[in-house]
């Protein structure tokens, strides 16, 4: 089992984000904005990442970049889960340190393929 943080400012989606994780059988954390995010990445030292784009205060972009970039958090695997879904910004998402890029919406078997590839078993 492991620890996954969800990131998104919209409760609707964090519950069902939740929802699938929980599913799955891993443990979710939750963050409703970029900087808070960030700094449950740090605390929680999760196994995975969620992370949505458009949100306040730090952006998905911002904070998958600064989970990538520091010390103590960039071992753990960041997806972007985002509505933004030009190849420009995929290509962008990929460049600040994601690991894998979602267009919502989803299916859950897209979300459970992606969290599978990346959580070791």
């Amino acid at each position: 089992m492991a620890r996954i943080l969800i990131v998104d400012d919209s409760p609707s989606q964090l519950m069902g984000i939740r929802r699938i994780v929980e599913k799955l059988g891993h443990d979710a954390v939750t963050a409703e904005d970029g900087a808070a995010g960030v700094e449950a990445a740090k605390r929680e030292l999760p196994d995975l990442v969620l992370m949505d784009v458009v949100m306040p205060n730090l952006n998905g972009f911002q904070a998958t970049r600064s989970i990538c970039r520091d010390a103590t958090t960039k071992h753990i695997p960041v997806v972007l889960v985002t509505t933004k879904d030009q190849d420009t910004d995929r290509v962008w998402g990929m460049r600040q340190g994601a690991k894998a890029y979602i267009t919502k919406p989803f299916s859950e078997n897209d979300l459970a393929e992606v969290i599978g590839q990346l959580i070791p078993n």
